[in-house]
């Protein structure tokens, strides 16, 4: 066996990318809310039955492309070095991704890129269907840091709903501002300066906001 998908698997691939594309495509012409399921099959050249075996929801062909980071801390948490913390890691991460604009952390002014953030972020049903995907990523994260952290059932719940709710904040003000119009390499410097903040907090608790000014 060389690893390779077989026929029916490359077939069933293809079809979940045609109706993905069909669908951000009539999205994005149109609005998230203008386009029925139908018109997103018709395009697609499929039944709605099709396309509910793929995509269970209308969010969910949105979401969808953001699935391969529900487990992202996870994995850094999991493939970090022996002699680093693990928010160390996450946070060396989350800094890459800014330099490497990458989409996940909402540094990226593509136009296609701003235009998706611009309709999830102004789509209450695909805000909510962020929130469902970031419970996974919590809970992902929550037992990769229990494997690997020693750490005890409770720590690592508590810790992954702020180490996730801090990305997620930070990700989302970014994508904010670059939808609607500030370029990336404006906001690098800013976007930098809040992440490091945001994981200084997330490391020394909240000391910070819980001392009183002299």
């Amino acid at each position: 066996m060389d690893g390779k998908p077989g026929l029916r698997e490359r077939k069933k691939q293809r079809t979940h990318a045609a109706i993905s594309e069909a669908a951000i495509a009539l999205f994005l012409e149109h609005g998230f809310t203008q386009v029925s399921v139908a018109q997103v099959a018709e395009a697609a050249e499929v039944s709605k039955r099709t396309l509910f075996a793929y995509f269970p929801t209308k969010e969910d062909l949105v979401v969808h492309r953001l699935a391969d980071h529900e487990t992202e801390a996870a994995r850094v948490v999991r493939a970090r070095p022996t002699d680093t913390a693990p928010l160390a890691a996450l946070r060396e991460h989350f800094l890459r991704g800014l330099r490497e604009r990458d989409p996940i952390t909402g540094l990226n002014d593509r136009p296609e890129v701003r235009a998706l953030n611009r309709m999830i972020l102004d789509t209450p049903s695909l805000v909510a269907r962020m929130e469902r995907f970031m419970t996974g990523a919590e809970r992902a994260l929550a037992e990769a840091l229990r494997e690997t952290a020693a750490a005890g059932e409770l720590t690592a719940r508590l810790a992954a709903v702020q180490i996730v709710a801090v990305q997620w904040a930070l990700a989302q003000d970014n994508a904010e501002r670059l939808a609607y119009g500030e370029p990336a390499a404006e906001r690098y410097p800013g976007a930098v300066q809040d992440a490091e903040l945001a994981f200084a907090l997330l490391e020394n608790g909240l000391s910070a906001v819980t001392t009183r000014p002299s």
